[in-house]
């Protein structure tokens, strides 16, 4: 082989392995933090919506649990986005389901698409919004007729119940620390350790 190919190979083995090596100590708390915003938000929704619809938000909030919990220092895992994400693409999931309410199909890929957009600008890209504006359009009877309602009950109650789950369980082990914004982590150095 040549020396290029094997220096390539080489450097492809040092990247895959070093992106595994995670702390045993991350996947405990990243198990607990998940385990209590999903539990928690499942269980308030199962009183509210039927098996389907519960499935399809807990789909979108799960997916927000693995940035909040698996990759907390991502800029993506911040509270700014996965609030600012979720409730910006609900209001335009709404939005896009009452001006185009028959056509499934286009009101979908149009919701999610205006969704990423509106992210981008607003500096609040967070990706299971996507799934958020989607759900708006796709859900049953019972979460469209929500209306603008669904913004507040089941997507901001949602992203807050993992927002408080996520600062609560990432700040109570001495290695992590979220938001990552600096501020905000010397504020709960001094008010809670």
């Amino acid at each position: 082989m040549p020396k290029r190919f094997k220096k390539h190979i080489r450097l492809a083995r040092y990247v895959v392995y070093k992106e595994t090596l995670i702390d045993f100590k991350d996947h405990i708390w990243t198990f607990i933090g998940s385990f209590a915003g999903i539990a928690l938000i499942g269980y308030i929704n199962s009183k509210s919506f039927n098996v389907t619809d519960n499935v399809f938000l807990i789909g979108s909030f799960g997916a927000s649990s693995v940035l909040i919990y698996g990759i907390v220092n991502s800029p993506l895992a911040q509270p700014r986005n996965l609030i600012g994400g979720h409730v910006i693409c609900a209001l335009i999931g709404v939005t896009v389901h009452y001006i185009i309410p028959n056509e499934i199909w286009l009101s979908s890929a149009f919701a999610v698409s205006l969704s990423i957009v509106m992210m981008q600008i607003t500096k609040t890209l967070h990706p299971p919004g996507g799934a958020t504006a989607l759900i708006a359009n796709i859900g049953s009877e019972k979460i469209t007729s929500l209306g603008y309602m669904y913004v507040i009950s089941p997507v901001l109650s949602g992203a807050v119940i993992l927002l408080l789950v996520a600062i609560l369980v990432n700040n109570l082990a001495s290695h992590r620390k979220y938001p990552a914004n600096k501020n905000w982590y010397k504020f709960w150095q001094r008010r809670y350790r």
